[in-house]
């Protein structure tokens, strides 16, 4: 049987990677997630992914209300 993939980083799993990463960027992710009122799980996803994949979602992108 093979395992399902989860599709999203899970809060625990975000905390930890914030507790290994220097403070200056820990904050900074903390502080973009504040600002764009997103979970700090969220934009910790799309900081790997816009690195990985330059078409992905970024924080460009991340402007609640936009378009509305």
């Amino acid at each position: 049987m093979q395992a399902k993939l989860k599709e999203q980083l899970y809060k625990a799993d975000a905390e930890v990677i914030l507790e290994r990463l220097p403070e200056r960027i820990r904050d900074a992710l903390i502080a973009r997630a504040t600002e764009i009122e997103y979970p700090v799980e969220a934009v910790i996803e799309m900081a790997i992914a816009s690195f990985l994949d330059t078409e992905a979602l970024g924080f460009a992108d991340c402007k609640p209300g936009r378009g509305q």
